[in-house]
């Protein structure tokens, strides 16, 4: 069924989408194009299949393309993602080739000649030295950029300021040495996708017991993908730590994406360090319905990453009146207001987290307010309502010159 914003007014109220008719009128005429690298994985595809359906409902033509990688090329992508958040990598020659052959390959047969075109993340950024550009390309980053390896940055730089502006998810991710406009466009969750949308406990019981989970005990849990910026051995860690104060269960449910050839390394070394922990449960790549019922489930939601652009899945949790748990990294700390909506700890302090997550599950008033105060803040400010208003505002900058 195709997505219609009135759905919507039940959430966000009648002014809202009114707003969103009224701002999208002047970009009936355009045609607008994202680029990414991957349909289905990661919180990139995921805000995708909210958003370009929305913006075809109010009138704006929206397409969607994925590039095609080789193994080759995202496994050089993933080095580049690492890169970005401050590892340092072997930056040579061999894999510049293959990053610009692989999207040099693509553009032979994907004509991108829309009136405003939006690539995300690094994988397509070098597309725009391969068009005659006469529209707005917009590079849209969901990493955490704040502090990339210089010689990588450098290279990449050079495709960037190709660009007529640069959106991040952070304002702390804004780069003083890229001499184009850059926003900032927060991620958002749909509150009406399965994973999101609101659930009877009959029906969480019937997940949970299908994928062998007992609701015998409080349920602490984490949702990523399998990647190491997400600390999951961290995870494992910090419940270790909490089991000993209270007899609980983890539940780390994990993903993997196309673009990202480390997950299956970090699933096996997970799987190891949990094996013979009968309160341990590991999924892989489980339904949305599933991800709903767990975060549902759970008395606390953990995000350990070690760096993080965002993480969506914070504000799923938020929004089903779960308290989070998660580090003061990237743009965690907009999503997780310390003493609020949850708790914040450094990336490296397992004993601070678990003091943290002990504490909400000892407390049950606490517990509820933490909830109420977290589904409270994610409807204020990231429902996909305004992110779709934050993406046609800017594109009326740019295709309509209103500031």
């Amino acid at each position: 069924m195709r997505k219609r914003i009135e759905a919507y007014e039940p959430i966000v109220g009648e002014k809202v989408v009114n707003q969103i008719y009224e701002d999208s009128a002047p970009l009936d005429e355009e045609h607008v194009l994202h680029v990414n690298s991957t349909y289905a994985g990661g919180g990139v595809a995921e805000m995708l299949n909210a958003i370009v359906p929305l913006m075809n409902s109010v009138g704006i033509t929206t397409g969607w393309r994925v590039l095609q990688g080789s193994v080759d090329f995202f496994t050089v992508t993933k080095k580049f993602h690492n890169g970005l958040q401050g590892n340092k990598i072997n930056l040579s020659l061999m894999k510049k080739k293959i990053y610009a052959d692989q999207n040099e390959s693509f553009s032979v047969f994907t004509h991108l000649d829309h009136d405003a075109i939006i690539i995300h993340d690094p994988q397509p950024l070098p597309l725009i030295t391969l068009y005659t550009k006469h529209r707005p390309w917009i590079w849209r980053c969901h990493i955490d950029i704040s502090q990339p390896w210089g010689p990588l940055w450098d290279y990449l730089k050079r495709f960037i300021l190709r660009y007529d502006a640069l959106v991040t998810s952070h304002e702390s991710y804004k780069k003083s040495d890229v001499h184009i406009p850059q926003h900032v466009i927060m991620p958002s969750i749909d509150p009406l996708s399965q994973k999101n949308v609101n659930i009877s406990e009959r029906i969480v019981d019937r997940y949970l017991s299908k994928n062998g989970i007992d609701r015998d005990k409080p349920m602490i849990s984490q949702i990523s993908r399998f990647d190491r910026w997400k600390d999951p051995m961290g995870v494992l860690r910090t419940f270790k730590k909490v089991k000993k104060e209270v007899d609980c269960r983890l539940v780390f449910m994990g993903s993997f994406a196309v673009d990202d050839p480390e997950g299956e390394k970090v699933l096996q070394g997970l799987r190891k360090a949990a094996d013979g922990n009968e309160d341990v449960t590991i999924l892989v790549n489980a339904s949305d319905i599933v991800v709903n019922s767990v975060q549902r489930a759970s008395s606390v939601v953990l995000q350990k990453s070690i760096r993080e652009g965002f993480a969506i899945t914070v504000s799923e949790a938020l929004w089903k009146g779960v308290p989070v748990v998660a580090s003061n990294a990237g743009g965690l700390p907009l999503q997780v207001i310390d003493g609020v909506t949850g708790y914040l700890v450094e990336p490296y302090d397992y004993k601070s987290c678990a003091d943290r997550v002990v504490k909400i599950l000892k407390d049950e008033k606490l517990r509820m307010e933490l909830g109420k105060k977290g589904r409270s803040h994610v409807k204020k400010n990231f429902l996909v309502t305004r992110h779709l208003l934050d993406w046609i505002e800017m594109l009326n900058i740019y295709l309509n010159n209103r500031s």
